[in-house]
């Protein structure tokens, strides 16, 4: 990662009525931290700090950083978090992490896609992006500032994952190698049909077999209610034949 010069000034103002009063006037409060010197409270041009960002391909920043009075004439450190506001995107605050040329670090480096995958071009899938920053660890000035994966030769149902990546040397990538990092999905409106016919499948079985259960428990009541009707009728044929029997008795 090339190094961007950027001149800070010390910030003796913390409360919240002094820091909207250094935005007032065109500059961005910041923090510096770093494992071998206490935070320092900062302000920054906000003008060359917007210029830094808009020339950078991520907000993940190397500065040669010049503190306005320090002993020292340059200090390393890299931009480590960058607070906007949420309705006009202005930069609110700055955090800034020194570093040493020697000594590696880590920071989350930003995945994008490059090329036009064929199964979205020829088959008009759609391509997922599934992990959008990977954890990469390096010397700061191997570090990249952002991760460019060629996806041109992704077919429907297939994926790139963490360990199909490689890392620029002198890096490391963090992390699970089966973990996703793009994919082509198949189009939404065939995923859409297939789901629809397998539930109208799936709906039309427990049809038929209810259709066979009342076929079934229709047959029965017939069954019984006509085994009552003959026990009637023998009933009746009994009786009369008996009432016959005593009527030429008498005679």
């Amino acid at each position: 990662m090339k190094s961007v010069s950027l001149t800070a000034y010390p910030r003796t103002v913390i409360k919240r009525g002094g820091v909207k009063k250094i935005r007032t006037g065109g500059r961005i409060p910041a923090v510096i931290y770093g494992r071998h010197n206490p935070p320092q409270n900062l302000e920054i041009v906000d003008r060359d700090l917007e210029n830094m960002i808009h020339h950078s391909a991520s907000e993940n920043v190397l500065l040669d950083l010049k503190v306005e009075g320090d002993a020292r004439a340059k200090r390393l450190a890299l931009v480590q978090e960058v607070q906007h506001h949420p309705l006009s995107g202005k930069v609110l605050h700055v955090d800034l992490h020194e570093v040493s040329e020697t000594e590696k670090v880590t920071i989350m480096v930003p995945v994008e896609p490059v090329g036009e995958a064929v199964g979205v071009k020829s088959s008009g899938g759609v391509l997922e992006h599934v992990l959008f920053r990977i954890k990469t660890r390096a010397l700061p000035k191997n570090l990249p500032e952002i991760i460019h994966v060629d996806v041109s030769h992704l077919e429907i149902g297939k994926s790139i994952t963490l360990g199909d990546i490689k890392a620029p040397e002198g890096v490391e990538f963090i992390g699970k190698k089966e973990i996703v990092v793009l994919a082509v999905a198949a189009p939404i409106a065939e995923v859409a049909e297939t789901a629809v016919a397998d539930g109208a499948v799936a709906g039309a079985q427990p049809e038929m077999i209810k259709e066979k259960k009342d076929e079934a428990g229709a047959a029965a009541p017939a069954a019984k209610a006509g085994d009552k009707g003959a026990a009637k009728a023998a009933d009746k044929g009994a009786a009369d034949k008996g009432a016959e029997k005593k009527a030429e008795k008498k005679k």
